[in-house]
């Protein structure tokens, strides 16, 4: 069994089909070319940039044996599994377990909100008990913004103490640099083999020197290879002028509706309009969002 590597990850957009569904081999075929001319260590589908909560069970289900036939390398995906009910999660994980994929990113339940740290202890165990495998890696993922359930550094080192390995690393989306601090305080970070990742790679440098494992970010679908060059640069001027680019890029993305934006390049960049589909209730951009992103694209260029 391989532990996600460590790196630059995208949370990769998803693409859909008119119908709704999920368009798994131009998933997949995205996916390829983040992990190549994307720059890109790994890849974290069917989260929160991939719209993972709007995409039907029966296309996330079968999501992980595609992947598996195309053979992209199990170290470099993390598949978001959580989901309101304990057991969607654990046929969801399972999914990707017994396809080779044993990496996998976990919100809390999400429906129910001020639960206690008992309760979703809980649901992390229910987990790990029933999937039963010693090489299950789940990644907790904080995002109390979007879950409104926040995951605290007590249960965090609790579910760690109980479980060991299993619990893998977190995914913190708080923006919060300070509550990524915590937890890799709480820890130990990467040098206790515990990875967690913010959600911005303009904390990448600021993250690795207390002890993160990299980054998981929805911009990276775009920037990543500008992310990588970051993370490879030399100490000194080399780094830094190569994130000051980092940070303007996100910057910029931040300006505009993260999700509906990575499509709306990814369909410049390969001239395939059918990756501007959002699922409800997610819209594209406007007419004027496209113009001033184009604008700023085009702008970043010329720089």
């Amino acid at each position: 069994m391989k532990k996600a590597r460590r790196g630059i990850y995208a949370a990769a957009v998803s693409p859909f089909d008119a119908d709704g569904s999920l368009n798994t081999s131009k998933l997949i075929a995205y996916c390829q070319h983040l992990l190549s001319d994307g720059g890109c260590d790994g890849v974290a589908p069917t989260g929160t940039t991939g719209e993972g909560t709007s995409i039907a069970m029966r296309d996330r289900l079968a999501l992980p044996a595609a992947f598996a036939a195309a053979g992209i390398e199990t170290d470099r995906v993390i598949f978001g599994t959580g989901a309101p009910a304990s057991g969607d999660c654990v046929e969801l994980t399972r999914a990707a377990v017994e396809s080779g994929y044993k990496n996998v990113l976990v919100l809390p339940p999400y429906y129910y909100k001020g639960v206690s740290d008992d309760g979703l202890f809980s649901y992390y165990a229910n987990l790990v008990e029933k999937i039963s495998s010693d090489d299950l890696r789940i990644y907790m993922y904080h995002f109390p913004q979007m879950s409104q359930v926040p995951l605290s550094a007590a249960l965090v080192t609790r579910l760690r103490a109980e479980f060991g390995p299993i619990i893998a690393g977190l995914k913190d989306s708080s923006g919060d640099f300070e509550q990524s601090r915590a937890i890799i305080e709480a820890t130990g970070g990467v040098a206790e083999d515990f990875d967690v990742y913010p959600s911005s790679e303009a904390m990448l440098w600021d993250g690795l020197a207390i002890g993160s494992a990299g980054v998981i970010s929805g911009s990276t679908n775009a920037f990543g290879a500008m992310a990588q060059k970051a993370l490879q640069a030399a100490e000194g001027e080399e780094r830094d002028a190569a994130m000051k680019v980092v940070i303007a890029a996100r910057t910029m993305a931040s300006g505009y509706p993260l999700m509906s934006a990575m499509k709306r390049i990814e369909a410049w960049r390969i001239g395939d309009e059918d990756w501007t589909r959002m699922a409800p209730p997610l819209v594209k951009l406007t007419v004027e969002q496209e113009k001033g992103l184009r604008a700023d694209l085009d702008a970043m260029s010329a720089a």
